[in-house]
């Protein structure tokens, strides 16, 4: 197998509530939308879809599935985040693995985690494969 793209596919009854959200708050453009099921993509070329059920399919369960968001500066998307009107469920902080980051929560219950690389603690560096 050689997938050209992947992006997860999360089915939903909130598709207006997710649409507003990701477009609103975290910049994403609508690339696909049949009222059922929307394609957002972000700068990049990076993107998610979400679904209504269709013909008995289960709606997913989002407990634990976090998405993360590397990002060129995080103190920055953070100021402008919060300032939309959002509230962090995990405050911003540097991590002796290598990152500095924050969490948010979507609409589905989906944690948003943002962060940028910083150079990891010495106790972590053994850990990156090159």
């Amino acid at each position: 197998m050689h997938p050209m793209t992947a992006s997860p596919c999360i089915t939903t009854q909130r598709i207006d509530e997710t649409r507003n959200f990701y477009t609103n708050h975290l910049g994403a453009k609508v690339v696909f939308d049949c009222d059922w099921y929307i394609s957002l993509e972000f700068e990049g070329g990076q993107s998610l879809q979400f679904m209504e059920p269709q013909q008995g399919q289960a709606l997913c369960d989002p407990a634990g599935l976090t998405y993360n968001f590397r990002v060129a500066d995080v103190d920055t998307d953070y100021a402008e985040i919060t300032a939309s009107g959002l509230q962090p469920s995990a405050a911003i902080e540097d991590h002796p693995w290598g990152d500095r980051g924050f969490a948010i929560q979507d609409p589905n219950g989906i944690t948003l985690y943002i962060y940028s690389d910083r150079e990891p603690a010495p106790e972590f560096k053994s850990f990156y494969k090159a």
